[in-house]
């Protein structure tokens, strides 16, 4: 065989090589790529001024957020494995966030196509559904959010509540979520793709988890405990 063209041949054969791992790389860019910062806001479609909530961060599963009405703490949400936090650093202490807020429970990264299964997931874990009926999430469309391309999703729960919620196709996050019956109403705005710090998302070892449940219980056992009449 001629010696040139096996020269020719493993070259060819490198520069493949190169693209296909190029091209890995690239589909794996926005993964890498789905690190952001979000204000959250509530208020009505029209309102020029809506309500700031908090903000938001988020890298890979992991959610920090930051609410107005509660400024000495942070919550921390692992999406991954359906749990939330709220971290009070002044005290040194965190705790199950359960049913503090909803924005732990709907601001969770979704899959694009279905993101119903997460939503359900995080009720669960915050104790408003037991999980035995699924939640249906039905395509209805697309709408743009602040100028980013969004999949409407009409949703319902277990229990009948109907609710509508804008996907982020890129990011996998809700840019907009309200109830049917308008009781609720949160959209992410100055989205900010990039770079997030790891120490945003980790609660420091030396913190304790505080249990209110344990706390009665060591109530119950001191001189200022009174049964309540049966």
């Amino acid at each position: 065989m001629d010696r040139a063209f096996v020269l020719k041949s493993s070259t060819i054969a490198a520069l493949l090589t190169f693209g296909l791992a190029a091209s890995l790389l690239s589909a794996g860019a926005p993964c890498l790529a789905q690190e952001l910062s979000a204000d959250i806001v509530s208020g009505s479609a029209d309102s020029a001024a809506p309500a700031r909530l908090g903000r938001l961060y988020v890298k890979g599963e992991k959610l920090r957020i930051e609410a107005s009405g509660l400024p000495d703490g942070f919550f921390v949400v692992d999406g991954a494995e359906h749990v939330a936090y709220f971290v009070r650093p002044g005290q040194r202490v965190f705790m199950d966030a359960r049913q503090t807020t909803p924005l732990t429970r709907i601001l969770v990264r979704v899959g694009a196509d279905d993101p119903c299964p997460q939503w359900q997931a995080m009720a669960v874990a915050a104790g408003i559904a037991d999980g035995g009926g699924r939640w249906r999430c039905e395509r209805s469309g697309a709408e743009p959010v602040g100028g980013r391309a969004a999949t409407v999703f009409h949703i319902t729960s277990a229990d009948g509540r109907r609710s509508a919620a804008w996907i982020d196709p890129q990011l996998n996050i809700a840019l907009r979520f309200q109830s049917d019956d308008g009781a609720m109403r949160v959209e992410l705005r100055n989205v900010q793709e990039g770079p997030q710090a790891a120490s945003l998302f980790e609660i420091p070892p030396s913190y304790a988890k505080f249990d209110p449940r344990r706390l009665i219980e060591r109530i119950k056992q001191s001189d200022v405990w009174v049964e309540p009449p049966k």
